[in-house]
């Protein structure tokens, strides 16, 4: 069995901190929509007597959503950022140590 090399080794552990970085988003887009699941019963529309047959606007509750959800994501919007431009980089990175090694870099012109 061979020992692995030294960019085997940067590999792996910049996939690692990929994986890291990708589960800290995720962990703050399933925050948001938690608190999302909370106050969608208080932005449906009050279920009152309807008058001659006027129906309740959807569009009110979609405005109403999209609003609350803008405000929690704005909440959180440095840091996303800032992890999205982390993952960036390491993907970057990874890219750059999966090529295999081009003979044009290898020697000088």
């Amino acid at each position: 069995m061979t020992a692995p090399t030294s960019i085997q080794i940067r590999l792996f552990r910049l996939e690692e901190a990929r994986r890291q970085t990708q589960h800290q988003l995720d962990l703050i887009d399933r925050q948001i929509v938690r608190r999302m699941t909370g106050p969608i019963p208080k932005l449906a529309p009050k279920r009152t007597a309807y008058q001659r047959s006027k129906t309740p606007d959807p569009d009110t509750f979609l405005e109403r959503y999209r609003g609350e959800l803008k405000a929690l994501t704005a909440e959180r919007q440095p840091e996303i950022d800032a992890l999205a431009r982390r993952l960036a980089h390491q993907d970057d990175a990874i890219a750059i140590l999966r090529e295999p090694q081009s003979p044009r870099s290898s020697h000088a012109a």
